[in-house]
């Protein structure tokens, strides 16, 4: 069964209480912004690039996110039978990981979409009924930060390209923990640091010179790709990313480099 909602347990005042942190800044892409106004800035991002997002996301890795998120689904390697698996897919909207999985699973399999852009979840709805798993995968509103589900209830955890945007990783990692049960795996696919000399200067002008171009072509938003390219640069490299998910609680943690250091798949244990 998918895992239950637990209702009001993170309202409008219990959040703004979480992110009242008037002191505190963070980053969004290189500029500095108050905690508070990340996640709202992060917000007007996807609402903008949302009904392009899986097309742009063809065009910006030439279909290697395809490969890459074939490499997460086949590290997750969901169950093939019938018994009860339960997947917390969080920051995928348009439900990519989540119908790869269920694709790739036996009928006891059912994700949770988690994301916190309604217009994101509106494109994975949609597609899930072309796919035909509206009865496989579903879609929840909620932040990754605070989420409204009960303690030790999913199998897995996945997040593909979106643990870069929260405001407050460390507070989204110790969540992923709580929800897993034990013996259950947390994966994490992120940009990283290429390591390849000479891919390193070309990827850095495909990222500045080409991506926001061809963001403002194709859904009208240069901006909004600036930032995500941007992003990429602030994340932290894996072997400190690696500390934080250990430093949440997880065991057996490692990573995985991909194209040249272009993407990693981070992977821990909640035993």
């Amino acid at each position: 069964m998918i895992a239950p909602l637990r209702p009001g347990r993170y309202g409008p005042g219990v959040w703004s209480k979480l992110m009242d942190r008037p002191d505190q800044t963070t980053h969004f892409g290189f500029r500095d912004v108050p905690l508070g106004d990340k996640q709202t800035l992060v917000n007007d991002v996807f609402h903008s690039v949302a009904s392009r997002y899986d097309l742009m996301n063809d065009l910006m890795s030439g279909g290697l996110h395809r490969v890459w998120k074939n490499i997460m689904i086949t590290a997750l390697d969901p169950p093939k039978g019938d018994a009860p698996f339960a997947l917390l897919d969080v920051a995928g909207g348009t439900g990519d990981i989540a119908f790869r999985a269920a694709e790739a699973a036996g009928s006891g399999f059912r994700a949770t979409v988690c994301d916190i852009n309604a217009d994101m979840l509106d494109v994975g709805r949609s597609r899930a009924v072309a796919r035909h798993l509206e009865e496989r995968v579903s879609f929840v509103e909620g932040n990754a930060e605070a989420l409204a589900f009960g303690d030790r209830i999913f199998d897995a955890y996945t997040i593909a390209f979106g643990i870069r945007n929260v405001p407050r990783i460390d507070a989204a990692l110790r969540e992923a923990y709580r929800v897993l049960r034990p013996g259950s795996r947390f994966l994490c696919l992120e940009f990283s640091t290429v390591d390849m000399p000479g891919l390193d200067a070309l990827y850095d002008f495909f990222s500045f010179k080409v991506i926001p171009p061809l963001g403002r072509a194709v859904t009208g938003d240069a901006e909004s790709y600036q930032y995500l390219v941007e992003s990429i640069r602030k994340f932290p490299r894996p072997n400190a990313f690696a500390e934080m998910i250990r430093a949440a609680g997880f065991s057996r943690v490692k990573w995985e480099s991909l194209s040249g250091g272009i993407v990693a798949l981070h992977s821990g244990w909640r035993l």
